[in-house]
């Protein structure tokens, strides 16, 4: 028999009550005042050029989204039944602060750099170009250590290619041509908004069964709880600061996050293989999505579906990995293996200050103790998924969740920005709950397993 956690249903009962609010508009203006902050905050004080121009267009966005909010809350307070304060309206204002928060500053810098400006992207727009022209000419994205050795001092690190091979697609472009639109963040948005995209389509095709089709306003409720949920998940992956800050300015994780979130909305509309294929993708493109790989494959396994999740999920990742390895098998090595591990020629300038950075510089011996605890958490992780393998996929994006914001906090070096996994993947979890009265494949074995017994 299975127990309910009463302490969960109250957590969420909470999250509701607050999401819920003012149909959801308190939980925006929120979002888009705070945010506001943020950037006029970064504009000011931010010491990355790139981050500053960011903010100074976004504070702008941010500030026309929460004066709309305002209107829409001033609206339904005469007329609550209101079209343009409802759940459509609330997805339009999504997408005009999006479009003013990240694809303008976004497009701005772009042009910018394009007409000569050195301080319009980070290093990993110019890295993952770089990696674009190395494939187009060498059939390989990264140098070789000697090859970086031969680079100045103060040019090594830039010669580094620490992403899996496919990331090096998204500079092609550049490579072919010198241009504003061929800036890798236009295409790493174009990859971000296209699985975006299909993720909400997936969740939304979800069928409904005979049953709940004749419940009558009970579906109609739980299908506008669902949708809200999804534009929730949808702005922490968009309009959220750290989302929209990083695909603006460098913009390489997002396209890796959003593969992510549309494998687990293809886990959640019960598509294993096409799960499989979108983690996949993501892990063709770096490493951050191949703890999600292993814990949808688990899922994957409680459905008896574990070989279909598995050929997408590991055998993409392999497949963009073969081409490197047979061209420079040293060269795939330093760049994906000995320099995110600390033993390049160079060490990454990732040191946010966090636990496990903390630990590695403060005390003796400590990069062994926060690689003990890292390596620990992992050990629980591990275990969690043996004991009690995640059955759903909300119950996957919420180990996804809560284990990569461990090893965030855990490893030795790391970013603030990589936040944003986490942070998406948690926010996303409850836009994968079916409808109620939907029952997934692992519910529907259970309740047949136990009508037999019974």
């Amino acid at each position: 028999m299975i127990v309910d956690d009463p302490t969960a249903h109250r957590s969420r009962w909470h999250w509701r009550t607050l999401d819920d609010a003012a149909g959801g508009l308190a939980l925006d203006l929120g979002l888009y005042a705070v945010s506001a902050t943020f950037a006029a905050i970064t504009a000011v004080t931010s010491t990355l050029l790139p981050h500053r121009a960011w903010g100074a267009v976004a504070a702008v966005g941010y500030l026309l989204a929460t004066v709309t909010v305002i209107a829409q809350l001033l609206l339904r307070r005469r007329s609550p039944s209101s079209r343009l304060s409802g759940l459509p309206a609330r997805w339009a204002v999504t997408g005009l602060a999006w479009a003013t928060t990240t694809l303008l500053p976004l497009a701005w810098q772009s042009v910018d750099r394009a007409g000569g400006r050195t301080d319009r992207a980070q290093e990993e727009v110019l890295v993952v170009e770089q990696a674009g022209s190395r494939l187009l000419e060498h059939g390989t994205p990264y140098l070789g250590p000697d090859a970086i050795a031969a680079l100045p001092p103060g040019e090594q690190l830039m010669g580094y290619t620490p992403y899996q091979p496919g990331m090096a697609m998204f500079g092609l472009p550049r490579a072919l041509l010198d241009t504003w639109w061929t800036d890798s963040r236009v295409w790493f948005a174009v990859g971000t908004a296209l699985a975006l995209a299909l993720a909400v389509a997936a969740l939304r095709r979800t069928p409904a069964t005979t049953d709940e089709a004749t419940a009558g306003q009970a579906t109609t409720t739980a299908t506008h709880r669902r949708d809200s949920a999804l534009l929730r998940g949808v702005q922490a992956a968009t309009v959220l600061p750290i989302c929209a800050l990083t695909l603006a300015t460098g913009g390489d994780d997002l396209p890796v996050l959003a593969l992510c979130l549309l494998a687990l909305a293809f886990a959640a509309a019960d598509r294993p293989g096409r799960a499989g294929l979108a983690v996949g993708l993501a892990g063709a493109l770096k490493l951050f999505a191949w703890p999600v790989a292993l814990v949808l494959i688990v899922w994957g396994l409680t459905r008896r579906a574990g070989a279909r999740v598995a050929v997408g999920a590991i055998g993409l990742p392999v497949a963009a990995l073969l081409p490197a390895l047979l061209v420079d098998r040293d060269a795939l090595t330093e760049n994906v293996l000995r320099f995110p591990l600390g033993h390049g020629l160079v060490t990454s300038p990732a040191q946010s200050p966090f636990p496990g950075y903390l630990i590695a510089n403060a005390l003796p011996a400590g990069r062994l103790i926060a690689a003990g605890l890292l390596v620990a958490a992992g050990v629980a992780i591990a275990v969690r998924l043996a004991r009690r393998p995640p059955r759903t996929a909300v119950a996957t994006a919420l180990i996804c969740g809560y284990g990569l914001l461990a090893a965030i906090a855990l490893m030795p070096s790391t970013r603030f920005g990589y936040l944003l996994y986490p942070l998406a993947l948690l926010t996303w979890a409850p836009a994968l709950h079916r409808p109620d009265g939907t029952p997934t494949a692992a519910v529907a074995d259970e309740r047949s397993g136990r009508t037999t017994s019974a």
